[in-house]
This record gives C-alpha cells, structure tokens and sequence, in this order.
C-alpha cells in the first residue's frame, strides 16, 4: 500500500492537542512560510497566523505580534514547527479570552476545530462498551477480546487496529463492510493498520457518520475523545435505523391526515422519536411536551408516563409517588428491565440530563415495545409514498454525499432539506468557491416563500454557469420539491465536482485541460491493460462489468496488493457477482476511495455509478503519485485520511485529449441511477 506518515511532534502533550488532520495542514501551511533553515522568521510568525481562520477576523498583525511577545515567545530567532503549534495554542487561549470565553468552551472550538481540553463522559464510555460487549461477543474475531472492561482503556486499545470499529460498523448497518477486506491478523504492521482505518472511516462516512477531522492517525493513537464520538455515531445510526415510514410503516400512526405524511417523512429520526414519545405522553395524561433528550427527562416524571401505557402489566404507582428524582430514575430502570430493555444509563444519568444515553434508551424503548397500531389504510398510502425503491437509492446516495462535505447543514431528507436552496448553496460554494452571492442569499429558518425561490434561482443560475443541462428548470421548480430535477441537478453537481478534482490534479502538469468521461475511461483500460491483462471496457454500461473482474483488475492495478484473488468468484451467478461487487467497495474504500455505491449498482451495471467509482479510483491513483506529501497544502486538505500528498507529477502512460468539454447530461438521463464520486473533503477550516 500507499506509504504512511503522520505528523509526529517530539513533546508528546503538544501533539495530544491537535488531530492528525489539523497537525497536517498546519504543517502545510508553516512549510510555505518557511526560510531556508526550515523556520520561519519571528517577523513572518504574526503574518502566517493572522491567515488563520480563528483569527484571521480577531486580530490585526501587529496585536498578534504584541500578544505573542508579552507571552514570553522568544521573537529574536527562527521558529520551528513545535514553536509555531506553541505560539498557536497561546494564540488560540487569548481569543478564547477575547470571546469572554477563558475555559475555551465548545463554543470556541467548535468554529475552530481545535482539540484542546478534551475530556470523555464516563457514563457514555460504559454504556458503548456494554453495547459492544453484547453485540460482538460472538464475532469469531472479536470475542477473543471480550468482554471489555469499562474502567481500564482497553477499549482504546482495541480500536487501535480498526478491526472493532469496522465490525461495529457492519453492526449498526449489516453488510456495508466487506469483512474479507478487513486485516484480521493479531498483530498488524503499521501498513495493514492504516488500511482498516481507511476502510472504516471511509465506511463510516457511507452510512452518514461525520468524520471531518480524523484521520487515520489519530484512531492509530486511540485518542479517546474521537473514538468515543466516532463510537457514538455509529451506534446512533444503528439505534435509530428503524424510524422511518419505510422500515416502520406503523409510524403514520402519529400524524393526523395523509397531508403530514409527507412532513413526517423529511424529519430528523431523532426528531421522529421524540413525535413518537409525545403521541404516547398525551395519550397517557402528561401535560408537558417533551423536545429534548436532556432537561426535560430529568426528572423522571416522563419516562415513568412513557412505560406506563407501553407496558402497563409492569407498573408501579410508587415511580410516580416518590419525590427524590433519582429514586424515580431508578424505578424507571427497573420497569424497563422488566421490558428487556438494554440498559444504556443509570439513575444519575436520568438525573444529570445526558443527550446521548437518554437518545439511547428512548430508542432501546421503541425497538422493544413502539405501542404503535396498524391503520391498514394509513400504512398503505404510506408505503406507496415510499416503495419507489431506485428513487431512494438516489436520494441515499447524494445525501451522504452531500454530509461528506463538511458543510454546516446535515440533510435528513434530501428530498426536503434542498427545498429552502440554502443548503444546494452551501454545497455550490463548497464544489466551485466563490460563485455564490451570499448577500443575494437567505439562511433558515425562512418565513418568506420568496425568499426560498431566490435562494434556488441563484441555484439554478449557478448551475447554467458551471454549463449544467438545466433547460425548462426554474427555482421554483426545487421549491415545489420536483425530485427528479433535484436528482438531475444533484447528478450533475457531483460528476462537476470529480471531475474538477482531477482536472486541479492534473493542471500542474497538463495546464488545466478539462477532464471527460472518455478521458477516465481511457485511463481505466490503459491501467489494466499495462499489467498484461486483457479485460477492457467499451463504456460505462458495459454489460460485462457486471461480474466486477474488470474493476478488480483496475483495483489490482493502481495497487498489486490491495486484491486477494483467491476471493474472487468467476462473476457467472447472481450470487457471485454479489460478491465480487461487495469486495469491490471495500477495497476502494480501503485504497482511501469515498463511495457512497451499493452493490446492486455495479451488478446492474448502473452506467453513472461505474463513471464514478472509476472516477475515484483514478483521483486515488493520481495521488499517489505524489511527490513529498507535505509540500502541498491542497493535496493535504484534499486527502485527510490518506497519505498526505503534493503537487503530481502524472499518472504514467496517459495522456488527455486537448480542450476537451465537460459532457453535458439531458434531466431525463441524469435523473436516472446516481452514484457517488470521491470527495474533496475540506477538513481543515482552521485554515480557509
């Protein structure tokens, strides 16, 4: 595989407080301001972090300068990184003050993405190693190492190889890991390890976690912060995998008339939850409405109602008498135990509001016991809003895409989350910087529907800039919720940021030529054919790519040691070309490839989706062939879980054709099958 370098620091605290993805662009940024000693002058220092985003809007120049002096900063000689990562931290301290903010609150951190005084909640750490125990313990592999003792850090440890967080993965959404691609050895060289943790938070990202800012590297190191919050996603996602009209039908239940379903259905599953614990609280006489997992379960009262009219047979008129919350918290525990639900909290948990556990056990409660009816009539127009199985595939598909970028909004429901135009732009701005008119643009919430449509004209008007096919398209149209020109749009949107990707790889030594499919199709047989096999593909619907030898080949080919062929089926049977896609994904995903694709997708051999996953294969095989990885500030930002890499230096033995255009897509052909490219993820916002 790909050589693997982290940033290490010699004081170990002062590496402790940054990621591996902020110590990489740091470094970027410190090596271009840096003399020919390696350092960077004291005069330069103040110039270099007033760029930095944290304070680029706090301080001027010469306060910078002043503050850094009384701080006892010697400003006579050069600065070396570990005097700049210093200098940053006492920077990053007075403007935590400047904010009124001198414990440097979440607050401060958050829009920096700093690291500092991180600490993990206990309570939680216990209830995801509880988890872990119960639902791996008979994992062939894992079970070795279980259980885990919650009082020791065992369970930073055993993340340290990637394997418990690949299975944890397959846990919380079956069969999104293809377990064959994970190196189970017990004990792996630092190669084999940096593959698993590529696999798993590029996994991670394809069933909707946030990864921005991990990298490989810190997973390696077991920093328990991110572990814990990597933990908690996945198992998030695993928890409240059935709140949806698709998977829980019965859930129309909650709403009135058919005209909600359509609401229900854009809802955060968080958000569905607590609709489903209120409908309940109201039936059973509670007056206050619940619209959190913290403060408004503090007290138990809630819970108690809840468990009542779900499970009636185990109540205690005691839970509600009693005056002490935590004696109350504790009664609740017990009723539940009686309902064979998994404890995810204690009493003090209840007591002291915690938003994670309390979301855990909220959602054990519906799993076991969701006291919903079945209204045949409501479920049946339910589930024909919902059956159009290659339309949901779609909408998957961009959705992670679109929270893979790093942008502020998380879409829920794509379908709804566009309508408002806001978040389209944030994903406009994030694919082509700079080309939208913020001022000309309104932030939710918005109460004015025009608002809304001049939010998607400037969308649209956007998109006929980047040449996008958009004819007959208005604003309105995304306004009303069209969803087959929110797929077209968003098709088009994805295939202009791949292939800008690789045309920004390639302008260094090819003066910008655009990129075509004919391009990357080229470079995909020219790549297999130079190994001496003799599969070719005539186009991206080429029905022989069903069986996925052909992009097994490629794999193998931008990588010989990524494929074990004694895996590979010869591709006849369904069953067999199942496999082979299935392995497809993770060792793309292993390589450092961001795909979003689901097996059926090469299997039916969907004509976008083999354009994209070979699209991400050629933008990981250009980086590749890098020079020195931390020469290059884009390469870094671009690639923050790989290998850090530079300026390219092309891809040998291929050349692209000169002034070639970006094809254009007819609605009707875009709205068709998607997939998803590999993303340039902009993880390092200190330094926008």
């Amino acid at each position: 595989m790909s050589k693997f370098e982290g940033v290490l620091v010699s004081d170990h605290w002062l590496q402790s407080q940054f990621t591996q993805v902020q110590l990489r662009s740091l470094k970027s940024k410190f090596i271009s301001s840096t003399n020919q000693n390696g350092e960077v002058t004291a005069t330069d220092l103040p110039s270099l972090l007033a760029k930095l985003k944290p304070f680029r809007e706090m301080f001027k120049e010469n306060e910078i300068s002043d503050l850094l002096s009384k701080s006892g900063l010697d400003m006579t000689n050069g600065i070396d990184f570990e005097g700049f990562l210093r200098a940053y931290l006492n920077l990053h301290s007075q403007a935590a003050a400047k904010l009124g903010n001198s414990n440097n609150s979440s607050s401060f951190l958050k829009a920096t993405t700093t690291t500092l005084l991180h600490t993990i909640d206990e309570s939680e750490k216990e209830s995801y190693v509880a988890h872990i125990n119960s639902y791996l313990r008979d994992d062939p592999f894992i079970k070795q190492f279980l259980p885990i003792d919650p009082a020791t850090n065992a369970l930073f440890e055993l993340a340290r190889d990637g394997v418990l967080l690949c299975k944890l993965i397959n846990v919380a959404v079956p069969n999104t890991i293809d377990e064959r691609a994970i190196n189970t050895k017990r004990v792996l060289n630092p190669w084999e390890r940096n593959e698993n943790h590529t696999l798993c938070l590029n996994s991670a990202k394809a069933i909707g976690c946030t990864v921005v800012n991990i990298g490989n590297q810190d997973l390696v190191e077991g920093r328990p912060h991110l572990v814990l919050g990597l933990i908690s996603q996945i198992i998030k996602i695993q928890l409240l995998a059935d709140l949806n009209l698709r998977k829980t039908p019965q859930l129309v239940e909650l709403v009135d008339d058919n005209n909600d379903i359509e609401e229900l259905m854009g809802l955060a599953p968080e958000k569905v939850l607590l609709k489903w614990m209120n409908f309940h609280l109201k039936k059973a006489g509670y007056k206050k409405p619940v619209t959190n997992f913290s403060s408004d379960l503090k007290d138990g009262e809630a819970y108690a109602y809840l468990l009542n009219v779900l499970a009636p047979e185990h109540c205690s008129p005691t839970t509600l008498d009693t005056k002490d919350p935590t004696e109350r918290a504790n009664l609740v525990l017990e009723h539940a135990e009686k309902m064979d639900c998994k404890r995810y909290l204690a009493p003090k948990d209840i007591v002291e509001g915690s938003t994670n556990l309390n979301l855990a056990f909220v959602a054990q409660i519906f799993h076991q016991r969701n006291g919903l009816s079945t209204d045949n009539k409501k479920m049946s127009y339910a589930e024909m809003m919902t059956d159009d199985e290659e339309m949901s595939r779609d909408e998957r598909c961009f959705r992670l895409w679109i929270n893979s970028l790093g942008i502020s909004s998380y879409v829920n429901n794509l379908f709804e989350d566009v309508r408002n135009g806001w978040t389209l732009l944030e994903v406009l701005d994030k694919v082509s910087t700079g080309s939208v008119n913020w001022k000309h643009a309104t932030k939710p919430p918005i109460k004015m529907p025009f608002r809304k449509v001049e939010n998607c004209n400037q969308v649209i008007k956007i998109g006929k800039q980047l040449k996008f096919s958009l004819v007959n398209v208005a604003g309105n149209d995304f306004v009303q919720g069209n969803k087959k020109l929110i797929l077209a749009f968003l098709w088009q949107l994805m295939r202009f940021n791949m292939l800008q990707l690789l045309k920004n790889l390639r302008s260094r030594s090819s003066f910008g030529k655009e990129i075509t499919d004919a391009d990357i199709l080229k470079w995909a047989n020219k790549k297999v054919k130079n190994t001496g096999r003799m599969s070719q593909m005539e186009s991206f619907k080429d029905k022989s790519l069903s069986n996925g030898i052909f992009f097994l080949e490629l794999l193998s080919a931008v990588e010989p040691r990524v494929v074990n062929w004694n895996l590979v089926t010869k591709g006849q049977s369904e069953e067999e070309k199942k496999l082979n896609a299935t392995y497809i994904i993770s060792i793309a995903r292993k390589l450092g490839c961001s795909i979003f694709l689901l097996p059926e997708d090469i299997m039916e051999v969907n004509q976008k989706m083999m354009l994209m996953l070979a699209a991400s294969i050629m933008y990981w095989s250009l980086l590749q062939s890098t020079d020195d990885s931390e020469s290059s500030p884009s390469s870094v930002a671009a690639t923050p879980e790989a290998s850090p890499a530079p300026s390219v230096n092309g891809d040998e033995g291929f050349e692209f054709s000169m002034g070639a255009e970006i094809t254009s897509l007819s609605i009707d052909d875009a709205a068709s099958d998607t997939t998803v490219s590999s993303t340039h993820e902009n993880n390092d916002t200190l330094l926008q």
